[in-house]
């Protein structure tokens, strides 16, 4: 298996170009595929399409014909794909890794079935690889658990506008990861669509997507771990290009988390630039609606020894791997364990210290890109191994060379 080796760094100093977008491309792609099937076909033009490998997967299987398609190990792409081969009535499988082929799309063929959708389970039932036979539409209303991935919902607002009736989506009970739901609403403005969101229903009648053209920002998920870095550097100052105060993003809330780990943040024409203040000792998070966030917090709390409480976790579970168990496992090596506290509504996480550090550290990542670049930072404290460092392609494909520019040292083992 590869490693990198990360050597021990004091300081860092740099400016760093930031991968765009993911969220944001794979929903402007799907936009994008829909206006060119209407039936007065408007030309989208999309800039800075990001390249991570999900986006990459995304934009090639939109252009495919084959009969068989294979996500790998994309959740977005495919919950995203499923809904929209079942708009197009395109029939086809959707498979992906062994892994992908664990993951849960029951609730999304569930709701597209409602809607008139034949959609057959290959294997096992609620999960890929799933057959998309035939699609009419029969019905204008679904209601889903709005605890459940927002994907599920983005999916289907995403095809809404293109659907013969349109579609009323009523989220039950409350609703996480709301601002990647408002993300996709906010795209499908930008490209024409009226929708109105009142009380936990959304509506979108069936109207064309318009012609546009539209820049992908930087992204915030991979912003994310630039602040760890800052936080657990003797000094640093890092500047992150391509980011907007007025993004869409939902994990822009590490610029509020950041404040508390010990990170300003000054926004400037061309994006962010990070320095260090004094951090606090105690801190709460409720990761609801930026789940994607919660390792390189945890990881940072627990290199800084500050108290941390957790809420929100609840998707970590079913995510690349089991965050949660992933985290438990890889914090012990550095001293440290999340405790789950399930009696408490909600459920709660509570970072603990348990034991001394181990040195020299190997951190496994379990085919999980951001289990990778979380707990890099942590060679701002010790020399640090990392296996499968590849797995950062899924989202942030030039991570290691990134931090080669701010002042870290690596060597990589094959």
């Amino acid at each position: 298996m590869k490693s990198i080796q990360l050597h021990k760094v004091n300081s860092l100093q740099g400016e760093v170009l930031l991968p765009t977008s993911k969220s944001e491309s794979n929903r402007a792609l799907i936009i994008q595929a829909l206006a060119r099937l209407q039936a007065m076909p408007a030309n989208i033009l999309l800039q800075n399409i990001s390249e991570a490998r999900d986006t990459q997967t995304l934009q090639r299987l939109l252009l495919s014909n084959d009969e068989v398609l294979d996500v790998l190990d994309a959740g977005t792409t495919m919950r995203f794909l499923t809904a929209f081969c079942t708009a197009t009535n395109r029939q086809v499988i959707l498979t992906g890794t062994p892994r992908m082929q664990q993951r849960p799309i029951g609730i999304l063929v569930e709701a597209l079935t409602q809607l008139g959708a034949n959609i057959q389970y290959q294997q096992e039932v609620g999960f890929p690889p799933i057959k998309i036979v035939d699609f009419q539409q029969k019905e204008k209303q679904v209601s889903l658990q709005g605890n459940v991935s927002s994907q599920y919902v983005s999916a289907l607002l995403l095809i809404a506008p293109f659907l013969p009736d349109g579609l009323t989506v009523t989220l039950l009970g409350k609703v996480t990861s709301r601002p990647y739901i408002q993300m996709t609403l906010t795209l499908l403005r930008y490209f024409g669509i009226n929708y109105t969101w009142e009380d936990n229903i959304i509506e979108i009648a069936p109207q064309p997507y318009r012609a546009a053209t539209y820049a992908i920002e930087a992204d915030w998920s991979g912003a994310s771990y630039w602040y760890s870095w800052v936080a657990l550097a003797e000094e640093g100052t890092i500047t992150l290009l391509g980011l907007r105060e007025n993004s869409l993003q939902g994990d822009k809330a590490i610029v509020d988390i950041g404040e508390k780990l010990g990170v300003k943040t000054i926004f400037t024409e061309n994006g962010v630039q990070l320095s260090k203040i004094p951090h606090q000792t105690n801190i709460q998070v409720d990761f609801t609606h930026c789940p994607d966030l919660a390792q390189t917090v945890a990881v940072c709390c627990a290199a800084k020894d500050i108290a941390l409480e957790m809420t929100g976790l609840e998707s970590l579970r079913i995510k690349e791997t089991d965050r949660i168990k992933a985290l438990q496992q890889e914090l012990a090596k550095f001293g440290y364990t999340i405790r789950e506290e399930a009696q408490q509504t909600p459920t709660h996480w509570y970072l603990e210290k348990i034991a001394t550090a181990h040195e020299e550290p190997t951190v496994e990542t379990y085919e999980d890109h951001r289990m990778a670049m979380a707990f890099a930072p942590l060679a701002t404290q010790q020399t640090i191994t990392i296996l499968a460092p590849e797995v950062v392609v899924k989202s942030y494909p030039n991570y290691w060379s990134d931090i080669h520019q701010v002042g870290v040292s690596t060597e990589e083992n094959h």
